[in-house]
């Protein structure tokens, strides 16, 4: 045999192998606003507010946005 078609051989193995060995990932339940760790800070902490898009080394935040619990349908209004 060439050696191309060892190197399939080989190739092929290696995926049947790796495929059968793979753990099986955990089916996860939809998130709910408990479930979510937002990292929170001490009352009396000074606070920054932001207009728009900005780039910040603080990590305290204090609104993350429309968390929504819905299926997001595919497709728009026409």
């Amino acid at each position: 045999m060439p050696l191309f078609a060892w190197a399939l051989v080989f190739l092929v193995a290696s995926y049947v192998i790796n495929a059968l060995i793979m753990p099986k990932p955990q089916v996860q339940g939809p998130a709910d606003e408990g479930s979510i760790d937002f990292p929170q800070e001490q009352e009396g902490t000074p606070e920054a507010v932001f207009f728009g898009d900005v780039w910040t080394t603080g990590y305290q935040t204090l609104w993350h946005g429309n968390i929504r619990t819905k299926k997001i349908k595919s497709g728009g209004k026409k």
